[in-house]
């Protein structure tokens, strides 16, 4: 009787142990860890409904040479149910370490991967080889990533994301237009001829609808070059309080007047209009307008310690991106370094930089018009990044470009379109991704992306 007992117990317990096994290997961790190259820590979610996984995913330095070297590249997925769609969201620049649901998760009720761009430490080689950040290398390494995790997540899949972020969705699409079923690219700014920049002039005279506040932005500028000295005295301390150095830009001076000429470009980048009425007088005190002048510019920014995590934006805008250059009438004759607002002056001297004069954004831009689908585009109106934007040609299908009016430089800006457009963009995202109209509505999400308000004026 007693070997009867525990011989059904062994059966019950062989029974259970593999349904223990079968459960493991359903569970989400299990599938991503089964995928070669991912390396998977779970980390305790703060979004309700969501599990937050931290991934490390080995990647080639050069796709053209898989056997060369690799880099491990760090993807945070918030995985909702494998059935819902994915929304893969890029920065263009570090990944944010907190979790947020990006505007178009929250409307299609997905899961959501943030990609953080190659040589954005610490998805960084080591040694780094500069020449291989590229769009090309960057949209290769999404479409690895996409095809290892396509086994996992079978639903559709929409790409999103704002500013370089915008910018590195379509460059994925241009090279791989079968990886996403459906791209929404805020205040993406599209230089197809670096040379030309007189629309960036035109939006500084007519941006808004109060000429007043134009005006106010503009003295404070020329004012702050006025009282260069206390301004400066100023930072300097600045710098000596919280050790700050200037090996990039070699001065305090310079730095400072960087700075300068990004107030105008940053303030309605980041600002509304509305903010015009927080903003010092123009007689104010030097510590008022140097306070103006940090909250705008953010004086930390032009420090060896606040343009090192971003050399490798500046070292592809200067090789194929492409940078705005306005004409600082307002502030001449009173500049004295106006040649180094450029991005050369911002990565380091010992890495080499050579501008393709814009064959690679004239390649993507023929690819949207001619070729481009599903792509949603949607600016801020008074956003200067979108004075040089994407345009919709004869042989662009299923997509549309949308302003909202009065709005910056921001990743949620679908809510803030007219009615009408509102809907169509909606209801085009949601066809996109395969959820049924009426299914869910765009609530305000729960969390946002913190690295938003930290992208380069430039």
């Amino acid at each position: 009787m007693a070997l009867l007992v525990a011989a059904g117990m062994t059966g019950s317990g062989a029974v259970a142990a593999q349904a223990a096994v079968t459960a493991r290997a359903d569970d989400i961790a299990a599938q991503l860890k089964a995928i070669p190259g991912m390396q998977v820590t779970e980390k305790t979610s703060t979004l309700p409904g969501y599990r937050w996984f931290w991934l490390s995913y080995r990647q080639p330095v050069d796709h053209r040479e898989p056997k060369g070297q690799w880099f491990e590249q760090r993807v945070l997925l918030q995985h909702k149910a494998a059935e819902s769609p994915m929304v893969l969201y890029t920065s263009g620049y570090n990944t944010p370490e907190t979790m947020f649901t990006s505007e178009p998760t929250a409307l299609v009720g997905g899961n959501q991967i943030s990609v953080e761009y190659r040589y954005f430490t610490p998805s960084r080689p080591e040694p780094a080889d500069w020449r291989k950040d590229t769009i090309w290398q960057a949209a290769t390494d999404e479409h690895r990533l996409i095809g290892a995790l396509k086994k996992i997540y079978k639903a559709k899949w929409i790409s999103t994301g704002a500013s370089k972020g915008g910018m590195t969705a379509v460059y994925h699409k241009r090279f791989y237009p079968r990886d996403v079923d459906g791209s929404v690219v805020y205040v993406a700014p599209n230089d197809v001829d670096n040379d030309e920049d007189s629309r960036y002039d035109k939006f500084f005279e007519t941006v808004g609808t109060d000429p007043q506040c134009r005006t106010h932005v503009k003295a404070l500028a020329r004012e702050f070059l006025k009282r260069r000295p206390a301004i400066l005295t100023r930072f300097k301390a600045d710098a000596a309080k919280n050790g700050w150095t200037f090996d990039i830009l070699r001065t305090p001076d310079r730095a400072f007047e960087n700075s300068v000429m990004d107030y105008e470009f940053a303030f309605w980048q980041y600002s509304l209009q509305s903010d015009c009425a927080a903003l010092p007088a123009v007689n104010a005190s030097d510590d008022d307008l140097y306070k103006t002048l940090d909250a705008i510019s953010g004086m930390s920014f032009y420090t060896d310690q606040g343009l090192q995590q971003y050399i490798p934006y500046y070292y592809q805008a200067g090789t194929e991106l492409g940078w705005p250059t306005p004409q600082f009438k307002s502030l001449r004759p009173l500049l004295r370094y106006e040649d180094s607002y450029q991005p050369r002056t911002y990565v380091p001297r010992d890495v080499p930089m050579r501008f393709d004069r814009g064959k690679a954004m004239r390649d993507v831009d023929r690819w949207v018009r001619d070729h481009g689908s599903r792509l949603l585009f949607v600016y801020g109106g008074n956003d200067p990044w979108g004075s040089e934007r994407f345009r919709l040609g004869k042989g662009s299908r299923d997509s549309a470009v949308y302003t909202a009016p009065g709005m910056n430089h921001s990743g949620r800006l679908i809510t803030k379109l007219p009615d009408d457009q509102k809907a169509k963009a909606t209801a085009d995202l949601l066809r996109w991704a395969g959820v049924q109209p009426g299914a869910r509505s765009l609530t305000t999400p729960v969390a946002d992306d913190p690295l938003q308000l930290q992208r380069p004026p430039l």
